[in-house]
């Protein structure tokens, strides 16, 4: 485990457990009640995800498109609030403004994936307008669209690696020579990749000392989240959130 905190949001007593969309298993990912199960379940951090509608409003939601959860239809980037606020997640769910989870849940500590270049400032706006810094982590599989937030933003924003910045420190765990950018907290990593293991020991003792956490997803299996503990990992994101907490109970991590 790191032993310096180099961002408010990464201040918690042991690995962190994340509700991956607030614990998608259940059928009712990035949905206020899905979020209030996992706050009542015992999680603190939760992950989600970011489009802006054509008028302007973040929704917290994974997908492009409303098909393939809702009983919605067409790109949210093309509708406005008022058809995204009609549609509904498993036809029972209405899909939530980030901006009502960050009301709902005070307590709560957000790693949110920019999925749409057009989301990223009117979110920093709304992070500065709700002055909620210490509770933000923003990712993105573009690394270049989390570059542009931190230019932004500055240190008060809390980042992970893209996609390039995790195959550099990749590189640097085999002793090869890769740049990777120092304004990053935490690397959000798949365990594996088309094949390629991403985390291992090197992996893990590259990034702690460069002051960086590793935080693992999507992690469902009660093995695999062992192993990764074993390993050093500093998080861990699930789908299985009563699975994640029991096993961090029996190691005596959880908080």
């Amino acid at each position: 485990m790191t032993t310096r905190i180099r961002h408010p949001y990464l201040d918690h007593p042991g690995p962190i457990a994340f509700a991956h969309r607030g614990g998608a298993a259940d059928g009712l990912e990035n949905t206020v009640l899905q979020f209030r199960r996992a706050v009542r379940t015992g999680y603190r951090y939760i992950e989600t995800d970011v489009h802006v509608t054509a008028d302007g409003r973040l929704v917290a939601f994974h997908d492009e498109t409303l098909d393939r959860v809702t009983d919605g239809a067409g790109r949210i980037a093309d509708l406005p609030w008022r058809e995204v606020a009609g549609a509904r997640v498993a036809g029972a769910e209405p899909v939530p403004l980030f901006e009502e989870l960050l009301e709902t849940f005070p307590e709560v500590c957000w790693n949110v994936d920019l999925k749409a270049e057009a989301a990223l400032r009117p979110f920093l706006g709304l992070v500065e307008r709700m002055d909620a810094w210490d509770r933000i982590c923003v990712g993105s599989f573009s690394e270049a669209r989390v570059v542009r937030a931190q230019r932004l933003a500055g240190p008060r924003l809390a980042t992970s690696y893209g996609t390039r910045g995790v195959l550099g420190l990749r590189l640097r765990s085999w002793g090869v020579p890769a740049a990777v950018r120092r304004s990053a907290v935490a690397a959000q990593v798949p365990e594996a990749q088309s094949g390629i293991q991403v985390v291992d020991r090197r992996f893990v003792r590259t990034a702690h000392a460069r002051g960086l956490q590793v935080h693992v997803w999507t992690v469902n299996e009660p093995e695999r989240m062992h192993r990764l503990l074993d390993l050093g990992v500093d998080g861990i994101m699930t789908d299985h959130i009563d699975t994640l907490r029991k096993v961090m109970e029996e190691r005596g991590v959880w908080v």
